[in-house]
């Protein structure tokens, strides 16, 4: 009895965190529990959300993908190009730019398995290339002036709930589909596991990776639309630094930095974890240097975990 309550608990953990931060900053600031600013936290954390779901395949196969915040850079840049520059509508200039960022995921994936460089130094590689052409692409400074149609992915609401927030949950449920109901979901899993034995078993590892990358590039680019028009401003830094959040996020949330674990329900904790610390600690004026410090720690402790637990079961 004993060890299935710890079972149990190990498995909770994560939901047991989230349910202390929310209790911490409630006592801390009753304004934090209101319904507005619960819907404020979804809102804030939806781009992390969405980009989390490709990273979280990325991981599964002991992988890692850098590149995540410039694709959500040069799909904002590039969307916003496209209709004010090129006189682009809505819908080409969104699927232009969410087929570009399935190309710089399909690139990274190619330099990664076919290749063969190392993933952290491939999707660092594009990360800063594509940086570098957001910035040539804009010249340096914000592009504004879209179809005012445009701003309801990223402000709009259906009923109480925010459009973005809809999304994110779309997202989330598309990505435990394909963990759990489809056979190349099982495959990420195996893959991650042991490649060697995956590829032996008759799995092509080569195509997965290829896979999982062009997904990873899909949901990032996705998350530069959904910020594109909530602040209605193409920036050349819009996603400066989204990559090691969203790591958090999905190491935060289970999911084993060595591959072969981890589920989309522990994801959206670590999602909304991450949240909530951010928005309790501005409700509580901490500085930003501050939550990049906490966010840190967060994540250290999140990896230390993981590695203390896979060095328990091989014990």
């Amino acid at each position: 009895m004993k060890d299935i309550v710890i079972a149990r608990l190990k498995k909770s953990a994560i939901w047991v965190v989230l349910l202390l931060l929310v209790v911490v900053f409630t006592a801390a600031n009753p304004r934090f529990l209101s319904m507005n600013n619960l819907f404020t936290v979804a809102r804030q954390v939806s781009m992390y959300g969405i980009a989390s779901i490709g990273m979280t395949f990325v991981i599964l196969i002991a992988g890692i993908d850098l590149s995540t915040g410039s694709i959500i850079t040069i799909v904002n840049v590039m969307c916003a190009y496209l209709m004010v520059n090129m006189g682009f509508g809505m819908v080409e200039a969104v699927t232009l730019s969410l087929f570009l960022a399935v190309l710089i995921g399909t690139l990274n994936g190619m330099l990664i398995s076919t290749i063969g460089i190392p993933a952290i130094i491939a999707t660092f590689a594009t990360q800063t290339i594509f940086a570098g052409i957001a910035y040539l692409l804009c010249g340096g400074t914000p592009i504004y002036g879209f179809d005012p149609r445009f701003k309801v992915i990223g402000q709009g609401y259906v009923g109480p709930v925010p459009v973005p927030v809809i999304i994110m949950i779309l997202c989330f449920a598309l990505g435990s589909f394909i963990l759990n109901k489809t056979y190349f979901g099982r495959y990420f899993y195996a893959v991650g596991g042991n490649e060697e034995a995956a590829e032996l078993s008759g799995i092509r590892v080569g195509r997965i990776k290829y896979l999982i990358y062009a997904l990873s590039g899909l949901f990032a680019g996705l998350a530069g639309i959904v910020m594109l028009s909530r602040t209605n401003s193409a920036q050349p830094t819009a996603g400066l630094g989204y990559e090691f959040d969203v790591i958090t996020c999905v190491v935060l949330g289970g999911v084993s930095i060595v591959g072969g674990f981890g589920k989309i329900s522990g994801v959206i904790a670590g999602v909304l974890i991450i949240g909530v610390l951010t928005n309790g600690m501005v409700l509580l004026n901490v500085s930003n240097y501050t939550q990049m410090v906490v966010k840190g720690i967060v994540l250290i402790l999140a990896v230390g975990f993981d590695t203390l637990q896979k060095k328990r079961s091989i014990g």
